[in-house]
């Protein structure tokens, strides 16, 4: 408990100052989370292990064909990256429930969306990033071509960020439950598929050397859509869970 008090500390003592601007509070917020995020970072590190394992499982399961692989290859790195998600969504809020720290940020006069989605932003860079980074490396082993790895890698640089926010929805309404594992996937689930399917489909027209700007522009519209409801939406559920 000692150590929770010393890391929601700083957040703490940078409210005090009436002059603090929402982005000053956005970065203390952000950087608080992934300094306590890379402190735990085997717990991190589950989401990212389980996409490797995913993504090179499959090849060993199936065809070793070039062409069979390149044919599954968009479905089945979103898949496993859509799944490594879920599996990291139940670090996002539970800790700070439980040792105070959300009741801290409720107490605070700002937007609590605001600082929920700093929140998300570095469960993302902790959870997410290593997935896009890893993609096309690991896409490469499918034989996929390079104009169609740079589709691959940019689709997930749209799509793992809405997945993270929409996942903070379940994770804010399952935060004070235990094991609520498959609860938060049931709800979640349904909302990250149009995410899923725009990014397989975008790269699947890079493979086959057709225009990808359709998909991608929809990701980005979703991802701005996201950014700008989801927060709310967020606050709200993680009110109800913190009651």
């Amino acid at each position: 408990m000692a150590a929770a008090k010393l890391q929601t500390a700083p957040v703490g003592e940078a409210t005090d100052s009436p002059a603090l601007g929402l982005a000053t509070l956005f970065r203390v917020v952000f950087v608080r989370d992934l300094q306590v995020g890379l402190r735990r970072w085997t717990d991190a590190s589950n989401a990212a292990l389980f996409f490797i394992l995913v993504v090179t499982l499959f090849p060993l399961a199936l065809s070793p064909r070039a062409e069979v692989l390149r044919m599954i290859a968009p479905g089945v790195i979103w898949i496993a990256a859509l799944l490594a998600t879920l599996l990291s969504l139940h670090l996002l809020f539970r800790a700070d429930l439980e040792d105070g720290t959300l009741e801290q940020l409720f107490n605070l006069p700002y937007p609590l969306g605001w600082m929920l989605l700093a929140k998300t932003l570095a469960h993302w860079v902790i959870t997410g990033l290593p997935v896009v980074l890893m993609a096309p490396v690991l896409a490469i082993t499918y034989h996929l071509p390079a104009s169609a790895l740079g589709v691959l890698t940019f689709s997930l640089l749209l799509g793992t960020p809405t997945l993270s926010l929409l996942g903070s929805i379940g994770a804010a309404l399952t935060a004070g439950l235990r094991g609520a594992g498959v609860l938060l996937a049931f709800i979640v689930a349904p909302l990250m598929l149009p995410v899923l399917m725009l990014g397989a489909r975008a790269t699947d027209l890079a493979l086959a050397g057709e225009n990808v700007t359709g998909p991608l522009y929809l990701m980005a519209a979703l991802l701005v859509l996201a950014i700008s409801l989801v927060p709310v939406v967020a606050a709200g559920a993680i009110r109800i869970s913190a009651d």
